[in-house]
Formats: C-alpha cells, structure tokens, sequence
C-alpha cells in the first residue's frame, strides 16, 4: 500500500514543503512506513511565520468571548471526531486504542473549554492612584506570534497543551510536531481552521533543522517546547539572540518514595500503573522507587506481580495495557541502558525486548544504587527502578539528588510527614498517596533540568501574556 503524504497547514489550508523532501512515518506497532511527512525548511518556516504574523493583529484585537467561542466550538468538534483522532494518534504512536479514548480524549477536550473559559476572566490588579495626580492601570497582553515544539510521547495531547493557552490569549501560533508523530496535530489544526481565522494556528512538520529555523527566526517573541533537556537547551541558546521569551518542560526522573506504613498491594498496584502507563514514556511516570526499609522486599516482590499481570502489545493486542516504544531509536535507548547496568544492579523481572515486529519493551522491575545511570538519567521506558532508603533523611536526599524536578509522590499514613516531604521535595509537583492524576485547573512544570514555566491553569495561561503598565496624569 502507497504511504500516505502529509502535508503542512498554514494559514488554514493544507500546503507542501516547499523542497518537497519527506520522511517517513511508521507505525510503532509494526516498524511500517504508512505515510510521509514533509520535512520543512527556511521558506516553509518563514511562510508559516508570515501567516501568523499577519494573522496576530486582528485575534488579538477580538473580544475574549469571541476566542471563547472559538475554543469551545473547536472542543466539541473534537468531542465528535473522538474516533478519528484517537484512531490516528494510535496508529501513529501504537498507543491501546481504549486506553487512548479513555484516558485522552476527555481531558484534551477538557483542556480546550478551560482555556476557552480563561480567555474571560484574566485578572490584575485594580487601578490606583499611586502617585498624586496620576492614574495607573495594568493591561495583560498576549506576547504576539509563538514558535512552540511538542514531542512524540503525548502528540495531540501536548499540542493542545501549547496552542490552547496561547491562542486564548490572543496569541498566533506555529507549532512543530515532532517528526514521528505529526498525524494527529495537524488533524487537529484541520479541525481548528473552521473556527479560528487564517493563520491563528499553522503547524510545520519537519526535523531539529525545522525546529531550529522555526525557533531562531526573528518573528516570535516567545518560544515553547516540551522535549528533551538537549532538545531544551538548544532551544534557549537559539532563542537568546533574539531576547524570546522561552517556556521549556523537558522531561523528568519522578521518586516515589514509599514509607513502611503503606499498603504494599495497593501501593504497588498504583506504582505499576503510573510506571508502565503510555510504555513508561511519561516525565513522570512513576518509575523511580524509594522503599523503606521495612517494606522494600515486600514491595519489590509486589511490583514483579504486577509487572508479571501487565500485558504489551501493538495494536494487534486487544486488551494491552500498554503499547510498543515510538521508534526505533527509544528502543535502542532503553535496551543500552539494560545492557549498560553495573553489576550490583538486579534485574527481577523483564529488562528485554517483546517480539521482533515493532518497538515493544518487557515490563521490567530492576534494584540500583543511587549513583547508577538508570538512577540518575531519564530511561523513558517502562522499567522501574527500586532503591531501599534507611531513614527519612537518607529518602529526601536519594530523591532530590538527581538533576531534574518535574514531579514526585509520597506514599505514608502519616500526615506530618507527608507535609515534610512535599515541602522539602525540589520538585514542581508533589502527590501523596497518588501518583500522575492532572486537572486542568493545576499547573505542571517543574525545576532544575526540568525547565520552567507552566502548562494548565491560570498560570499556564498568564504564561503567554505580557504585563504593560499605563499611567495617565489626572491635571488637565
């Protein structure tokens, strides 16, 4: 079968590279090709800038009810293309298709009316008469055209956790899907060229050339990625000569730190599910254990059941809990890792490769020591790591010694602790007694090689606004 072409969507409409270079896009499920994506360059790059440019003066001068509507229009397309979208977001990552509608489908939509509910109420503070004689008054302004990258992990979710605030705050926007899993965001700007004008959201498919001409072109003020910490870094070097403001979540090593007084089965069971969830390829999947001391043999021997319990598979898998890894390149990054442990390290259960057609990893348990690699590095994979603290002191250090801190959790009957831990914890988000739950009210975005900025919430959303203060002279 003739794979499918792709192409870019810029100021509404569908349009070729340009060059007409292509890359392949392969099912997870199978290593197939099944459709080729444009791999854009400097002219594409530049059109699809120059529509949003054009485009940002008239969104931005609307009134917040208008773009409201538009979002929430757009929410409930999505609600009725459910089966589409999710069918091609799986055969595009290889995700369990009831999963995916389950788990997905409900909170992107969700997403979209919050959004849409925000663009109304954007708050500041009231006018005031702070020098005599003088009136002075704070406007909240969207930033102007947005260059955002989003990864492989969470295609449409992730796209809609960038566009959505932006364009709700009057911003226009080019966003680069990345270049395995582009399907479902441009279905998504397909669906948004019905309800918002020309050019308020174009998406330019392409590789890291793509993304760098994208992000270093001089016509957006801000840039938001989320992706690796390189991937960040080379963002905000790109970004720093044009003076952009830039908004990066690049991925994360969650602890979960598990304290004697928790209920092993039910503690595992959760751990399981928020580690092998979406094939571990979550920043933060629950994939990082901290046991007690009391309870680390009982708990490892409880996660190698559940790992036992969890089935893989692609699409051809009815029933799979989870799916293969995206590409070929991920899996070879989770097997070196395996490959790569130290001698102390004991794989209980796992740690291979399922099958030899597409990209499936064996649900794995592993013990390590806090300076191994897999301890330190973000493996992306569903392999969890477990370590057996002494104290509450020794689990606090163990979970902060590492260099990211999107998110963390605490498992313990102990409110007191609890409180201590999450205060302590450096991390942009704590769970206790839970593990990955989001709403779109929260912010998510963490510290340190994390990144910053936030997505969801008001805080997300006052991320694509700029504050002007206007003073008027009350003397004639």
């Amino acid at each position: 079968m003739a794979s499918r072409a792709l192409c870019n969507v810029v100021n509404g409409e569908y349009v070729a590279a340009e060059a007409g270079q292509t890359s392949a896009v392969v099912d997870p499920s199978t290593g197939e090709e099944y459709a080729r994506a444009p791999v854009s360059g400097a002219a594409d790059v530049e059109a699809a800038l120059r529509a949003a440019a054009g485009a940002f003066g008239g969104w931005r001068d609307i009134t917040p009810a208008e773009r409201s509507l538009a979002l929430l229009r757009m929410a409930d397309a999505v609600q009725a293309r459910a089966d589409e979208i999710v069918a091609a977001e799986c055969r595009n990552t290889g995700k369990p298709v009831g999963i995916t509608m389950a788990e997905e489908i409900p909170p992107l939509v969700d997403e979209l009316r919050f959004f849409a509910g925000a663009a109304r109420v954007l708050q500041g503070t009231s006018a005031g008469e702070y020098l005599a004689d003088h009136t002075s008054v704070l406007r909240r302004e969207p930033v102007g055209v947005c260059a955002q990258v989003t990864p492989w992990n969470y295609p449409m979710m992730m796209a809609v956790w960038k566009f959505a605030p932006a364009i709700a705050a009057g911003n226009a926007v080019v966003l680069k899907p990345s270049d395995t899993t582009p399907v479902t965001t441009l279905l998504l700007a397909e669906i948004a060229a019905d309800f918002l004008p020309p050019g308020v959201l174009n998406v330019v498919c392409g590789d890291a050339g793509t993304g760098r001409a994208l992000v270093s072109h001089d016509i957006p003020r801000m840039v938001s990625i989320t992706g690796s910490v390189r991937a960040g870094m080379a963002v905000a070097r790109a970004a720093a000569d044009g003076l952009k403001r830039v908004h990066l979540e690049l991925g994360g090593k969650a602890p979960v730190i598990v304290f004697d007084d928790a209920d092993v089965a039910a503690t595992a069971a959760g751990i399981s599910s928020a580690a092998y969830f979406n094939a571990g390829q979550d920043c933060t999947a629950a994939t990082r254990v901290l046991a007690g001391p009391g309870i680390a043999a009982d708990l490892t021997g409880a996660l190698a059941e559940q790992a036992a319990k969890t089935t893989v598979g692609g699409l051809d898998v009815p029933g799979a809990d989870y799916g293969p890894l995206n590409n070929p390149a991920q899996l070879a990054r989770v097997e070196g890792f395996l490959a790569r442990r130290p001698g102390h390290a004991r794989v209980v259960t796992g740690g291979t490769r399922v099958g030899e057609r597409g990209y499936c990893f064996a649900s794995t348990v592993a013990g390590l020591r806090q300076d191994d690699e897999m301890i330190q590095e973000e493996i992306f994979g569903p392999v969890i790591t477990v370590q057996r603290f002494g104290a509450e002191d020794e689990a606090l250090r163990w979970a902060n010694g590492v260099k990211y801190g999107l998110a963390a959790s605490v498992s313990t009957r102990d409110h007191g602790r609890a409180m201590r831990m999450a205060r302590l914890l450096d991390f942009g988000a704590v769970w206790i007694n839970t593990h990955i739950p989001f709403v779109s009210e929260m912010p998510h975005g963490g510290f340190k090689h994390s990144g910053y900025g936030k997505d969801l919430s008001m805080y997300g959303f006052e991320d694509y606004t700029r504050i002007k203060h206007v003073m008027s002279y009350l003397g004639g």
